[in-house]
């Protein structure tokens, strides 16, 4: 097994960026989720869950700046440490301090979306630690929904795929499900049993299996939402303890809390 591809999100729900090499830290990801969108009156955090549209906002990092930016609608360049202020913030159950990044991007989101937004930063009393079963003291998350990584096969993904081309469905492409890690050569959903991988130095463990939401459904190019690939997950893919989950992918959180991974990376099971 390899890893055949890297992925961050560097705004949270945001588009994506393919990397040839990603370094860790505590947290996961540098560059991954540091920032998030989320609502001026109260500060909880918006996602394609509900505003499909996010999928348009194209993101890019350079070493001093974050630039957000979509097709006709210009580009605003935000300073990766921007800070204009803390302001409370809400994702799912946690709270936390984090850094807002001014009045710029704030007014472009809100233009873009059509709510009043505030764009927000991890900054230094950023505090979230995870709070699922399988994470141990240490372990904390960025504005991800619960883990900082998540792994899916190539296998896994052509197993879907030709699952839905049996019904006469188009094949999805790996950004529906936006991972961090993509990995060759195991079997069908053969991430699903794993318990530890090492990547090169860098050792991860597995934190259960990913519970999927509408975001699967939106095309990540149109923003246009539809039923697939929920709908054909549901019949093979429901968790025996939750059934009203269907999964796929599985969460990864990293021991080695830091190390930097590159696409090619052989992937051992530890």
């Amino acid at each position: 097994m390899h890893l055949s591809a890297l992925h961050i999100y560097p705004v949270k729900s945001c588009r994506g960026l393919s990397v040839t090499a990603a370094e860790l830290d505590d947290h996961g990801f540098v560059g991954d989720r540091r920032f998030m969108v989320v609502s001026a009156e109260d500060g909880k955090f918006l996602t394609q869950r509900t505003h499909p549209r996010m999928a348009l906002i194209e993101t890019a990092l350079t070493k001093e700046a974050l630039v957000l930016s979509s097709s006709g609608r210009g580009a605003v360049t935000i300073p990766r440490n921007a800070s204009a202020g803390v302001r409370r913030v809400t994702v799912w159950k946690s709270t936390t301090s984090a850094d807002d990044c001014g009045d710029e991007p704030a007014e472009w989101l809100s233009d873009f979306l059509g709510l009043p937004l505030r764009l927000v930063r991890m900054g230094g009393t950023y505090q979230r630690p995870i709070v699922k079963p399988t994470a141990r003291p240490g372990d904390v998350v960025t504005f991800a929904d619960a883990y900082p990584l998540l792994v899916i096969s190539e296998a896994t993904l052509a197993d879907l795929n030709d699952r839905l081309i049996a019904k006469h469905e188009e094949p999805l492409p790996m950004n529906r499900f936006r991972p961090n890690l993509v990995v060759t050569g195991c079997a069908p959903y053969g991430e699903d049993a794993w318990t530890q991988v090492r990547i090169g130095h860098v050792v991860l463990r597995n934190a259960g299996l990913c519970a999927r939401c509408p975001i699967t459904t939106t095309d990540q190019l149109t923003a246009v939402r539809g039923k697939e690939p929920l709908q054909t997950l549901a019949t093979y893919r429901r968790d025996q303890h939750e059934p009203t989950n269907v999964n796929f992918g599985t969460n990864l959180i990293h021991e080695t809390k830091r190390g930097t991974l590159r696409v090619g990376d052989p992937v051992e099971l530890a």
